[in-house]
């Protein structure tokens, strides 16, 4: 990755401030831009000149003067074919990708499954064949970005040696600079999907809002006070591990009895085949729940109540005003959210019992990816206190509970 000096840095600031001006606003003359950014003119004019040759603004239709008077005014404005921001999810078992352009306008996205067991690099070929096909740029196995070069990164969350976890993290992201020529911020997956629900989803607007994700693993998010919580060395919304039964199943996480043991898809699929149904995929469970078979409904039942009483518990802590749920899981509907929603109403405070809202995630699985999306560009007032460069906040000496 290249590092820039200070003057390059200085000079790529003041870019970043031109081309926000212009996503915020639309389009600008110079006059307005210089009134906005508060550079001067000499200043402005010079990077304008460099971001107009660079493809990255272009002339937009000129507004006329007032009162007919002197020339039209030439407004600016940024160019939708410039580049693209590009966002990846390598989640447990499938790689979502998501672009969007200098306009901050959803290019497309697109999902693949894979095996478990696929190894980063096959994870990253994956990516870059997704990406490829997005963007229609892709040329000599090599993505060129354009104006925002950027990419963000969705990985799955430490679960067990946080160093193991970290050097996963650091593989990817060499990886992928080396593949697409490009900086890349990476952060926990579910983490950026809660992110993504609350600037285009079904949180969109909430200032206190808990993300909780039902997939191949249990996890989850916080926007508390309007801003995303990231926690001590990235480790908050680990939900999926708050012990539900004492006497469970062991995680993988080490402990006993998580949620993640009882709500995950391999643990819900493994619970209904045992009580006597039949199903490989979650989508043949949700086929069964709306066939009304009473094997799948008792046990969404069950499940629900379960994660009805961890989440109680945690707006008794934390107070938000929205619970999303997504996840594949989710897909089961009110099979599954409705015992969610009566065990969190009869065990939250009475005095919130009403003012907590239960929705369904609205973004699918390429939430994580957009999420990514969103931690790059770093505009969105979600991430006002949110490190700009994760890895930067943490500290490896710390990072890990003591063990006997």
């Amino acid at each position: 990755m290249r590092h820039l000096g200070p003057l390059s840095q200085l000079r790529r600031g003041h870019e970043e401030l031109v081309l926000g001006l212009l996503r915020k606003h639309g389009p600008l003359s110079r006059g307005e831009l210089g009134k906005r950014c508060g550079l001067s003119r000499t200043t402005l004019y010079d990077i304008l000149a460099e971001l107009v040759t660079s493809g990255a603004v272009v002339t937009a239709t000129s507004q006329e003067a007032p009162r007919g008077r002197g020339r039209p005014a030439e407004t600016l404005t940024l160019n939708p074919d410039a580049g693209q921001a590009i966002g990846i999810d390598f989640a447990r078992r499938a790689v979502h990708v998501a672009a969007v352009n200098v306009a901050h306008e959803i290019v497309g996205s697109a999902s693949e499954p894979h095996p478990a067991d696929l190894s980063w690099e096959g994870k990253v070929e994956l990516a870059g064949r997704l990406v490829g096909g997005l963007t229609g740029n892709h040329t000599g196995g090599i993505l060129r970005l354009g104006a925002l070069s950027a990419m963000g990164v969705g990985v799955v969350g430490p679960v067990g040696d946080p160093e193991e976890e970290q050097a996963d993290r650091h593989r990817v992201e060499d990886l992928l600079r080396e593949r697409f020529g490009v900086p890349v911020m990476s952060d926990n997956n579910t983490r950026l999907a809660a992110l993504a629900e609350s600037i285009w989803g079904a949180a969109a607007g909430g200032a206190d809002v808990l993300y909780l994700r039902l997939s191949h693993g249990v996890g989850g998010g916080l926007v508390v006070g309007g801003a995303l919580h990231r926690g001590a060395y990235g480790l908050s919304g680990e939900f999926g591990h708050i012990t539900v039964d004492p006497h469970g199943s062991r995680c993988d996480c080490g402990g006993t009895g998580c949620l993640e043991t009882v709500a995950s898809i391999r643990s819900v699929l493994d619970a209904y085949r045992a009580a006597g149904g039949h199903a490989d995929d979650v989508a043949e469970l949700v086929k069964a729940v709306r066939s009304g078979d009473r094997a799948a409904l008792d046990l969404l039942g069950d499940v629900g109540s379960r994660i009805g009483a961890v989440l109680a518990a945690l707006c008794n802590a934390i107070g938000p005003s929205m619970i999303v749920i997504g996840g594949e899981l989710a897909e089961a509907g009110p099979a599954l959210l409705e015992p969610i929603e009566a065990t969190l109403g009869a065990q939250i405070m009475p005095i919130a019992r009403n003012r907590v809202s239960l929705r369904q995630a609205t973004l699918g699985e390429v939430a994580g990816a957009l999420g990514g999306i969103a931690l790059v560009l770093h505009e969105s007032p979600l991430l006002s206190r949110y490190p700009a460069e994760p890895d930067q906040a943490e500290d490896p000496h710390m990072n890990r509970l003591a063990r006997p």
